[in-house]
């Protein structure tokens, strides 16, 4: 450095309490001493110590983080829906779609992570899995609320006699307790019968109704096989059923938006409802996955906590989606190119500015 020049050079002094609040140390800020020191492997415990049992604890103990991390978003996106209504003119729908989005990505990950878990085989498993009867993953109480939050109800559960057998109570009561509250399935099939765009100051009171237009032109596509189609298309769109749990009106409404979702105001309820089917395949993904890697790893034997393993897992996979309703509305989409006309009125309405 040049000592003529050494006046233009600034020497930065910070006061002694903000050199304080900037003291914070990244292993106390993350805990790590917890986190790092939450490994005891029973192996070790039993004096046969098992290499693998500590990358089953730990691939586990992530699950855990990450259910954890779904249920912050998933529970984040209960409350915007929930009260009368959702305000469009604010934000609040893009962030419940960013969330949602959030949480697919992360089961995705879940999924990845069993092709870490793989690399242990049956044999290093068999190392120490009998030393932990009766502890089970049957008995992740947070991923049976995650799924309680989304919308699973008991009924719908397969097994449900044996669902919270070899919880707790309080963890029993905590799963009922959220399966009395409202879901994020209820809460957007009422914010889609609230939906405004039917109303009839949209609609010029000549020629057919869209609704009586659109059934004559599904009744047209439909090909040999199909026939019976007809008559599930007024169950869902005219009668309702108590089998179903999405109402009418709802189902209209989310059928509109997968129509015109290149309507400017349609562009986020497609995304919000495409978001939860992400949501359904992924977490169908990842049971098809651990099904697969439980009958790998035990075959034909049960369970740690009892259960049938494969064959319980198998009827989890087929009875657990939660939003197959929204899923069977493709079954009534038409071409664009027959697509009713939307009238002038309600396509301004659905522009951005309408």
């Amino acid at each position: 450095m040049d000592p003529d020049r050494s006046a233009n050079y600034l020497i930065i002094t910070f006061p002694d309490h903000l050199i304080h609040m900037s003291s914070l140390y990244y292993p106390d800020y993350l805990q790590l001493d917890k986190i790092l020191g939450a490994q005891a492997p029973e192996s070790d415990k039993h004096g046969k110590p098992a290499h693998d049992e500590m990358l089953f604890i730990i691939i586990h103990q992530t699950y855990e983080l990450w259910f954890k991390q779904m249920l912050h978003e998933v529970n984040s996106a209960v409350d915007i829906f929930e009260g009368d209504h959702l305000d469009d003119n604010t934000g609040d729908l893009a962030i419940a779609v960013h969330r949602l989005d959030r949480t697919h990505t992360i089961l995705q990950v879940l999924v990845h992570q069993i092709d870490i878990l793989e690399t242990m085989t049956p044999l290093d498993f068999l190392d120490f899995r009998d030393m932990l009867r009766p502890a089970s993953g049957f008995q992740s109480v947070q991923w049976k609320v995650m799924e309680a939050r989304l919308g699973l109800k008991m009924d719908q559960r397969h097994g449900k006699a044996y669902y919270t057998s070899q919880l707790k109570p309080d963890d029993k009561a905590e799963i009922a307790k959220i399966e009395s509250a409202p879901t994020l399935f209820e809460l957007v099939s009422r914010w889609l019968e609230r939906m405004p765009f039917f109303d009839p100051k949209y609609w010029p009171t000549t020629g057919a109704p869209f609704w009586t237009r659109m059934k004559e032109l599904y009744r047209a596509s439909l090909v040999e096989g199909e026939q019976g189609n007809a008559q599930v298309w007024e169950t869902l769109f005219e009668s309702g059923s108590p089998e179903r749990r999405l109402p009418p009106a709802a189902c209209r409404a989310a059928l509109f938006i997968m129509l015109y979702r290149d309507e400017p105001m349609f562009h986020l309820p497609f995304e919000l409802l495409k978001a939860l089917l992400d949501i359904d395949e992924a977490m169908s993904t990842w049971r098809y996955r651990h099904m697969n890697m439980v009958h790998r790893m035990i075959g034909m034997r049960v369970g740690t906590g009892g259960s049938t393993g494969k064959a319980y897992l198998r009827g989890a996979l087929e009875s657990h989606y939660i939003f197959a309703e929204i899923a069977d509305l493709s079954s009534f989409l038409i071409e664009r190119r027959k697509m009713p006309a939307l009238p002038e009125e309600l396509k301004k309405a659905l522009a951005f500015g309408g």
